[in-house]
């Protein structure tokens, strides 16, 4: 049953993959989103897709739309930028193609397509490379300029795809699942507070925190970054639902407490990103500013309200230079790439932190049932009862900390950037709410820990089981005297949640001070040496250099140096690689860290054991061969397959209460007294040889009538000696 369903998601995976892959396969671009460069005047576009094969150098348009004017012909010009690079600017006389059915346009819904060869000069001029590299960064532009007069009638902009992309939903539920297994495990590890596998979880959602947060700056991103940090969203409490339920709820609310802000759509984003950013990249060349700067003054013309209803109606915007719904850097584009408004950012991680509180709330609830159960039915010992009773007020406070901790760069950022929107009310109200509730869970446990230090010293930390059991996700996997080496961390997160937020004006500014940021933390690890363990302080310098090295390179990202959009691009490909190791490598840490070598190590010792016993049974079976014994146990209490159990006596004979006595000190002539009444009983009692007292069975190598008199032979020479004259004594003449 297990393989014939394995070989079913085998063959869907793969007929998946190839559907995914046909267009990049096939060699071809294809539209991907559509809107106006100007205000329509005379078109109103319905449908407009088109489709470039490299097998045989053809376009291939479908085109559905509205003409309002009378007795208009027009031409059309064609303008395809790939990475800044215009391959394509051809203009089509549209009285020659479609038997002239478009020359004048005609006054009603009309839908066309065809295809045209290119001439080979142009087909010269893509790169190969286009059609296999994901998020490709490009756009197609149709301009229909009337003939005579030269007016530009209409202006339609569509984002180019070869339908590969670094964002996808496998990688999601690969880095959710992973989170998932290692807060399983960390659970049940968390019963020792020591344990390190609760500090590696909080450092795998930390690394995938700072991908998603390094995406959120005012910076011209390629578009492959962007869809590689947007896999980790998620760890923003970004998610995005199927059927926009969450977001139409939180559009209702805010439109009922004054938000004003544009709402969240099903529509793509990115053809309402800021032209002069990526994909399009508008100011590469000096033609398409140009173009651009025509369509601006061309915007600026006045457009009857019965055009601008019906091109509402038909859900393909109109986005210039001048417009208000153009996407900026930073949140903007990162929020609305996932059909998140960025006016409803912050409502959506508040509500999905509300999700997260009622799990935790279940969970713990949970405990404290079964709790319950086990003392109503007495399930298990009452000890462990006891003691579990007794640390799982500790265990809530220790996991309702780590969920602060992981909780507080979102809630932070996004309430910090929802003061500045000015939208609704009432979202500001819950980003105040939720910004004092995470800093004061937050914050607490950090003043309680230094308070004690400071009242006492820092081996009370160890020492005082409530902080250790409560509070010791801060500070256990680090050396008592480094426990205030967490601090940097949380004031590291606060300050970047101020840089994303309030500093958004300066791209440079925010990769300067990030970069600041990041070199501190990494300068704390080596200077300091925090962890307990070489292995530990290497695990983080190593994280630590993977993000100054990231964060370093994304100043190629600034809009004022002006890096080309290749470069920018191959730059955001090594970002994305460097990243991806060091989730492979955190990941082989938690491996390391779950428990497994553990059963491992138990393999071994099983088999080494039971190879020795093995041996030496076999070993003892030769020797009484070769004496010819039977090998029969000599006492039924010994086990010859495993360790021996300690015999039973045969008799209870209870202690003298003169001998069973405490030490006290005395005279030398009661001990000697003493001494000779014990041998003399003893010896007449046995034939072991003489019982020394206890005052005297700690030195064994002096008897107390000799170590008085000066005796200068050798200690163990003499007692050895008189040992042995006194058994053969008392041997000869047992009852004397």
């Amino acid at each position: 049953m297990f393989s014939s369903l394995a070989r079913l998601r085998a063959i869907a995976f793969t007929f998946s993959s190839l559907a995914i892959l046909s267009h990049a396969l096939e060699g071809s671009l294809f539209t991907s989103s559509v809107t106006y460069c100007a205000p329509p005047e005379t078109l109103l576009i319905q449908q407009f897709d088109v489709e470039y094969f490299a097998a045989n150098n053809s376009v291939s348009f479908n085109i559905s739309a509205e003409s309002v004017d009378s007795n208009v012909n027009v031409s059309a010009s064609m303008l395809v930028n790939v990475f800044g690079i215009q391959p394509v600017n051809i203009t089509i006389d549209l009285c020659g193609i479609l038997n002239g059915a478009l020359c004048p346009l005609p006054q009603y819904n009309f839908t066309g397509s065809d295809s045209i060869t290119l001439p080979g000069s142009i087909s010269s001029n893509f790169p190969s490379i286009a059609f296999i590299i994901p998020d490709l960064e490009g756009y197609a532009q149709l301009t229909l300029t009337e003939v005579g007069t030269g007016d530009v009638k209409a202006c339609v902009q569509a984002t180019l795809s070869n339908g590969l992309s670094t964002h996808q939903r496998a990688v999601e539920w690969t880095t959710g699942s992973l989170t998932l297994f290692t807060l399983f495990v960390a659970l049940w590890q968390s019963c020792f507070p020591t344990a390190i596998l609760p500090h590696r979880l909080l450092d795998l959602v930390n690394l995938f925190q700072s991908v998603a947060v390094s995406a959120l700056l005012n910076l011209n991103y390629p578009v492959t970054y962007i869809s590689y940090a947007l896999n980790f969203a998620w760890s923003l409490s970004l998610f995005s639902s199927g059927d926009d339920s969450m977001q139409g709820a939180i559009n209702n609310m805010r439109a009922l407490t004054g938000g004003g802000l544009a709402n969240s759509t099903s529509s793509s984003a990115v053809a309402f990103v800021n032209r002069k950013l990526s994909p399009f990249n508008s100011d590469s060349t000096s033609s398409s500013s140009a173009s651009i700067s025509s369509l601006s003054s061309l915007a600026k013309r006045t457009v009857e309200s019965s055009l601008l209803h019906n091109i509402q109606q038909r859900d393909v915007a109109v986005v210039t230079s001048e417009s208000d719904n153009v996407l900026s850097a930073g949140i903007p584009i990162y929020v609305s790439t996932i059909n998140i408004a960025t006016a409803n950012a912050f409502m959506t991680v508040f509500l999905c932190t509300l999700i997260l509180i009622a799990i935790a709330l279940f969970v713990f609830g949970f405990g404290w049932l079964s709790l319950f159960a086990m003392e109503r039915y007495g399930i298990g010992r009452e000890d462990r009862r006891i003691q579990i009773r007794r640390a799982y007020p500790s265990w809530i406070r220790a996991w309702t900390l780590r969920l602060s901790s992981v909780m507080f760069t979102p809630i932070v950022v996004f309430a910090f950037y929802q003061w500045t929107l000015n939208d609704s009310w009432l979202s500001i109200l819950f980003s105040v709410i939720a910004f004092l509730g995470i800093m004061s869970a937050v914050c607490y446990p950090c003043i309680v820990v230094i308070r004690s230090v400071r009242r006492s010293e820092p081996s009370v930390l160890y020492t005082d089981s409530f902080l250790l059991k409560s509070y010791g996700s801060l500070y256990t996997q680090y050396l008592p005297s480094r426990y205030y080496l967490f601090l940097p961390l949380i004031i590291v997160a606060f300050s970047k949640a101020i840089i994303v937020a309030f500093i958004s004006s300066s791209g440079m500014a925010q990769v300067i001070l990030f970069l600041i940021l990041e070199i501190a933390l990494v300068f704390r690890v080596l200077l300091f040496r925090p962890h307990k363990t070489r292995g530990a302080d290497i695990f983080s310098a190593f994280l630590g250099i993977v993000r100054v090295v990231c964060t370093g390179l994304m100043i190629a990202f600034v809009q004022s140096i002006g890096v080309k959009p290749i470069p920018r691009y191959a730059i955001g490909l090594v970002l994305a690689v460097i990243n991806s190791i060091a989730i492979l490598v955190v990941f082989f840490n938690l491996v390391l860290h779950s428990g497994i070598q553990r059963l491992w190590k138990r393999r071994e010792a099983t088999s080494s054991s039971s190879s020795s016993t093995s041996s030496s049974l076999q070993g003892s079976s030769n020797i009484m061969l070769e004496k010819n014994v039977t090998s029969s146990p000599k006492y039924p209490s010994s086990d010859p397959f495993g360790r021996p159990r300690n015999p039973t006596p045969e008799r209870n004979v209870p202690l003298d209460p003169e001998i069973n006595q405490p030490y006290s000190p005395s005279s030398p002539t009661a001990t000697t007294t003493d001494y000779a009444s014990t041998r003399q009983r003893d010896s007449e009692s046995t034939n072991f040889g003489s019982v020394l007292p206890r005052r005297w069975s700690f030195t064994p190598l002096h008897t107390p009538t000799e170590s008085s008199g000066l005796d200068h032979t050798p200690p163990f020479e003499s007692t050895l000696s008189r040992t042995s004259e006194e058994q053969i004594e008392q041997a000869s003449h047992p009852h004397a």
